[in-house]
């Protein structure tokens, strides 16, 4: 049987790490959370969760997971943020490729929540992610916030059955401030790649994903939740470029 690490970056994770953990148990030979010096009880509830523990300094999300990698026993990673969990259809499905190692990369789909409902359409789900793959056959990209899991040149994929779930909002107000945020980091990223912002793209592209979102990927099936997340993505879209914008504007002062 193939043996996996079940690999998690934490800050200030009090309120998910044990739930992630715990999903990570029946199908992982090492759980590895590496924090950046969290204030809060991460640590100690991840010990007492059976997982080995490192702190490293936070340089960014791409960063902080090539490197939590790079100190994992085993080939074979599994890689979950805090706040997911693995579904008990995607345990089993796990547990099978542990058993009949068939490609180099897996798949599943994301489903997230918002205040008390999952959200099954939109921008959001399926929200194909690669999560558990042989390390050897990866690399990490994207744009910070916003890592990727990438597939080797040649290298073989697939997908599993179950849900990846993912508690990403409590309540509209929480994702509010994560849009603003992670606006924030991803012009940063945007404006250090030299990528350049305009007033056309701040005029339109916010309400192309709306569009997108909205009506195109149907989150109106959604509800009053399908309208709130379609509207913040076009806006996470606008604060982005207007930060863009005046980074720029900054940096030729």
């Amino acid at each position: 049987m193939n043996k996996i690490s079940a690999v998690i970056i934490t800050y200030n994770e009090e309120a998910n790490i044990e739930r992630c953990l715990r999903s990570l148990r029946p199908v992982a030979d090492e759980l590895l959370v590496v924090d950046s010096y969290s204030k809060d009880k991460t640590i100690e509830i991840a010990q007492s969760c059976g997982a080995r523990t490192l702190e490293h300094p936070f340089e960014g999300h791409i960063q902080q997971k090539r490197y939590a990698i790079e100190q994992a026993k085993h080939e074979f990673i599994l890689s979950l943020d805090a706040d997911e969990e693995l579904s008990p259809t995607l345990q089993q499905s796990i547990l099978a490729v542990k058993n009949n190692w068939t490609h180099d990369c897996y798949y599943m789909n994301r489903l997230s929540n918002i205040g008390d409902q999952w959200i099954h359409h939109g921008g959001w789900y399926p929200d194909r992610k690669m999560r558990l793959f042989d390390r050897r056959q990866f690399s990490v990209g994207g744009v910070n916030p916003h890592d990727k899991f990438i597939p080797a040149k040649g290298a073989t994929t697939t997908r599993l059955k179950g849900d990846l779930l993912h508690h990403t909002n409590s309540d509209i107000n929480n994702r509010i401030a994560t849009i603003n945020n992670f606006s924030s980091l991803a012009a940063q990223a945007f404006h250090e790649r030299g990528k350049k912002g305009s007033l056309l793209r701040i005029l339109f592209k916010p309400g192309l994903r709306f569009f997108s979102e909205y009506i195109i990927k149907r989150g109106f099936l959604d509800g009053f939740y399908g309208f709130v997340i379609a509207k913040t993505s076009a806006q996470y879209v606008f604060y982005r470029e207007i930060k863009l914008l005046e980074l720029q504007r900054y940096s030729h002062g």
